[in-house]
């Protein structure tokens, strides 16, 4: 398997491990990509943040933030300089989080399956190690 196949079977099982999620809940993939979004990362909490780090376009942000705030799902609270607004999941997302978020726990059980807990450090700090390398390509600072 070259590495685009395994970027594209990886996101393809990704999909299909959250869709019930969706499914149950009436959420459309991205509106679900958005609030788990959101959840995992709260500091990450604008429009323009979730384009900037999921690189997903901004029409489809904007569409599914606006479906999440007519669902209850999300909150949006102006910023000093009005321009942009802050989202926060709401507590009627509580249970469509933990779902979604038990759902994610699959995916990553499902790409580690057979990996002893040595090889899973080993791999966690290969990726420290590629992360690393990003960050100081871009010179990102980012906790």
């Amino acid at each position: 398997m070259t590495p685009i196949e395994f970027l594209s079977d990886s996101a393809k099982l990704y999909q299909d491990t959250v869709l019930p999620v969706c499914k149950k809940y009436g959420l459309t993939y991205m509106e679900f990509g958005v609030l788990m979004f959101l959840y995992n990362n709260p500091q990450y909490n604008t429009a323009a943040q979730i384009v900037s780090m999921r690189h997903i376009p901004k029409s489809h942000v904007s569409i599914s933030v606006k479906s999440l705030m007519e669902k209850g799902l999300l909150r949006g609270e102006k910023c000093k300089d009005k321009r942009a607004v802050r989202l926060s999941v709401t507590e009627f997302a509580e249970e469509i989080a933990r779902s979604g978020k038990s759902a994610q726990k699959n995916f990553v059980d499902t790409l580690y399956g057979g990996f002893s807990e040595a090889e899973r450090s080993a791999f966690s700090a290969l990726l420290d190690k590629m992360e690393t390398n990003v960050a100081e390509h871009f010179d990102l600072k980012r906790s």
